[in-house]
């Protein structure tokens, strides 16, 4: 199966068997300065390797697990900080937007707006995603099957706005848990370029009570698997100090291991490309 590509940013393609694109930075903006240093460090490391790579950070997480979780610097401060990210890094960048009121202004300095998954059937959102102009990545809810992101994806491609991927970070069967069934890639596919969300699959939602736990271990797994289904982007939550961070802890990866973790799959998902039909 073959998805016709396009630009999710200038001069990155996705889809169509282009190489995978990478999208990652941690999962809300800290501090400028902190969100300075992992961006400076994941744009050397896209360097080093030759990868194409769109900086990510959220300037809300509106849907912690508690009332007193961290969640971000809101809209105003957040975008400057990534406006900043851009001009001192080169990196095109992704943030959320949680209602349409969000939509123009975060448009007016990211490339790419995430729809997050809990929103993934809001149809006003996806409508004034897709009038924005910008690429949309719109993450499967974690209560929807596969095929019926088809319709999420429409309702963005309504607007004329061709350029949408889905994400897919897991099924939720309750008891803080996510699975994930590598038929979901293909079956995206069918109607979208399908980025894997390495990070977020590994969460065990309201594991620790009042807040997400997660099982980290297993990310080189997870991430292995969805190379060899032919993905077209992996989403990878990246933290100078993973442990330290002020969402999900359990889940983020240090830059080093990114690093490590971009050298194997980018050999999984060439050898995916060559044996694809």
């Amino acid at each position: 199966m073959v998805v016709t590509p396009f630009e999710i940013a200038p001069g990155i393609a996705i889809g169509g068997g282009s190489r995978p694109v990478y999208i990652a930075g941690p999962c809300v903006i800290e501090s400028e300065s902190a969100t300075l240093e992992v961006a400076r460090q994941l744009a050397a490391i896209a360097a080093r390797r030759g990868v194409p790579l769109v900086f990510k950070a959220s300037f809300d997480k509106a849907n912690r697990s508690s009332l007193s979780s961290y969640r971000g610097p809101g809209v105003e401060a957040g975008l400057a900080t990534l406006r900043r990210v851009k001009a001192e890094t080169g990196l095109p960048v992704l943030t959320d937007v949680h209602e349409p009121g969000q939509v123009e202004p975060a448009a007016a300095v990211a490339d790419v707006l995430q729809v997050p998954a809990f929103l993934c059937r809001q149809t006003d959102l996806l409508l004034a995603c897709g009038r924005s102009g910008a690429a949309i990545n719109v993450k499967k809810g974690q209560f929807m099957a596969p095929e019926d992101m088809a319709n999420a994806v429409d309702k963005v491609r309504s607007t004329g706005n061709q350029r949408v991927t889905v994400t897919e970070r897991g099924a939720s069967f309750g008891y803080h848990n996510l699975v994930v069934d590598v038929r979901a890639f293909p079956m995206i596919r069918r109607f979208a370029p399908v980025v894997f969300d390495v990070t977020h699959s590994l969460q065990l939602p309201g594991g620790l009570g009042h807040s997400t736990g997660g099982a980290r271990e297993f990310y080189p797994y997870l991430a292995r698997a969805a190379a060899a289904a032919g993905v077209d982007g992996f989403f990878v939550e990246v933290h100078p100090s993973p442990r330290d961070a002020l969402s999900d802890p359990s889940t983020q990866l240090a830059p080093e291991e990114f690093d490590q973790l971009i050298g194997q799959l980018e050999a999984v998902s060439a050898a995916a490309r060559e044996a694809s039909p």
